[in-house]
């Protein structure tokens, strides 16, 4: 017979390599299939009460949390920021220069055209664009009056949690940051296109 600690450390193990919540039938058909033993949902639930009271001390930094549609390991809150930071960096990382470029104009100039951010860099932008969308770091924030009526970007609430960013005023002002000669174009909107091109 196996032993309940066995059985906890299954389960923990389980939940734990799982992407996603884990239901009890779920749980239940695992250990059936790897222990050859038979529990009802009510025992696994006993189980999985254990845990959690496993977790609940300050010698962890996760717990054992039940959802609507099963059960997941998440971090403790006083983690959360720790962990924004770590995924802020990661974001940073994964983004090219040319994407961090186009971020940074967006952020600065929104809500702004496609037209307008190439005309700043100098470049097409369209990949860079794209990018932003799918990470979500970005979003379409309706149309410009202008002919045509481009598309306007600006920022999106993931943008801020990744940065870390309570709102807008939070961005460091262009002086701070910026060396005497723009490297990326942030200029007057009013100058010649041409001084705006590298």
């Amino acid at each position: 017979m196996t032993a309940p600690n066995e059985i906890q450390l299954s389960l923990e193990a389980i939940i734990f390599a799982a992407t996603e919540s884990v239901t009890v039938q779920e749980l239940q058909l695992a250990l059936e299939k790897t222990n050859e033993i038979s529990l009802s949902l009510e025992e696994i639930e006993s189980h999985l009460t254990n845990i959690q009271q496993k977790f609940q001390t300050n010698s962890f930094a996760f717990n054992l949390v039940k959802m609507s549609n099963g059960y997941q390991f998440l971090t403790h809150s006083a983690y959360h920021k720790a962990i924004s930071v770590y995924l802020n960096q990661k974001m940073r990382k994964s983004l090219s220069n040319a994407t961090l470029e186009t971020l940074s104009i967006i952020a600065y100039k929104q809500p702004i055209t496609k037209v307008i951010i190439e005309e700043i860099r100098g470049v097409n932008c369209d990949y860079a664009i794209q990018k932003l969308l799918e990470k979500e770091l970005i979003s379409i924030a309706g149309r410009s009056k202008s002919i045509g009526k481009p598309l306007l970007y600006a920022t999106s609430k993931q943008f801020m949690d990744y940065f870390g960013l309570e709102s807008m005023n939070d961005l460091p002002q262009l002086k701070e940051i910026l060396p005497d000669k723009n490297e990326i174009g942030l200029i007057d909107e009013n100058a010649e296109s041409s001084q705006e091109k590298d």
